[in-house]
């Protein structure tokens, strides 16, 4: 089955702050400290949607804050799964109960294998550890 996507809440105004995200579609994003959006490093970044644009720096970035998008995945996933992001940005499955992850969202359909199109929806906007 191929990737789609449904109702979204996007951002607006905030811009590309690394080269990086021109191949970075469908991956998530976090804010950087000056403010610009950069692709997350660590398991615990906390991300602030997933990128539905390829901007380049300076360019304004299209981000799915709520609602159903595609997502690139780190490796298959699975209807159902609970995901948070990969230190590359590709959504990635965890356990709920995981405490150093941003658990963002679920799959609705699932990946075939690393680097493949899964659907979810995502809900960064509320995302957060769990205690």
């Amino acid at each position: 089955m191929a990737a789609y996507e449904g109702k979204q809440l996007r951002t607006t105004g905030l811009i590309c702050g690394a080269a990086s995200l021109a191949t970075k579609q469908f991956h998530f994003v976090k804010l950087h400290t000056d403010g610009t959006v950069i692709i997350p490093t660590a398991i615990a970044d906390r991300p602030i949607g997933v990128l539905q644009n390829a901007p380049t720096v300076g360019q304004e970035c299209e981000i799915c804050v709520v609602g159903q998008t595609k997502v690139s995945s780190n490796e298959a996933l699975a209807a159902g799964d609970s995901i948070g992001t990969h230190s590359d940005g590709q959504a990635a499955p965890y356990a709920v109960a995981n405490t150093t992850v941003q658990i963002v969202g679920q799959v609705q359909a699932g990946s075939g294998a690393a680097d493949g199109y899964a659907v979810a929806f995502v809900d960064c906007a509320g995302s957060r550890r769990i205690p």
